[in-house]
């Protein structure tokens, strides 16, 4: 996409580049002109000042601080954008009061993260990965595999 033709598009504010911006960057950028702080030479307070009558929507991941002081930088924003279900970082007081929308992704993967977790959990239980570790590297070196984790407590 040429570069009037990202002019045109409503601009997403990115303040810290998360590391699934990879992903969805090609897709994000059809529909949106991404601003993404992080890549910028100004100060950050610079930078929001230059958009601040233009960005209404910012995507927020983990960690970047959605708090009073940064929007007073951004008085034409609408929408906060949490691609995780925690909103520890966004101050949601201070959204409601000046209007802003607040989403998150909800718990639209809870039920993975459950599958994982439990996954994991049979996994250190049984010593699977730990044995894979042992047949394809220790096994011709230590011997059996019973005797290597004998003298291991954990």
């Amino acid at each position: 996409m040429d570069q009037f033709q990202s002019q045109d598009l409503p601009q997403l504010l990115i303040i810290r580049p998360p590391l699934s911006l990879a992903i969805a960057e090609s897709q994000l950028s059809q529909k949106f002109h991404l601003l993404k702080a992080w890549e910028s030479e100004l100060p950050l307070d610079q930078f929001l000042t230059t958009y601040a009558c233009s960005v209404q929507a910012m995507l927020c991941y983990p960690f970047t601080p959605v708090n009073a002081d940064l929007l007073r930088l951004l008085p034409a924003l609408k929408l906060v954008v949490s691609p995780s279900a925690g909103v520890d970082n966004i101050d949601l007081v201070e959204c409601r009061r000046r209007g802003i929308s607040v989403t998150t992704s909800g718990s639209a993967f809870s039920e993975d993260v459950a599958d994982t977790a439990v996954g994991l959990l049979i996994d250190v239980h049984r010593r699977i990965s730990a044995a894979d570790r042992y047949v394809k590297g220790l096994w011709t070196s230590k011997g059996d595999l019973s005797s290597w984790f004998q003298g291991d407590a954990s």
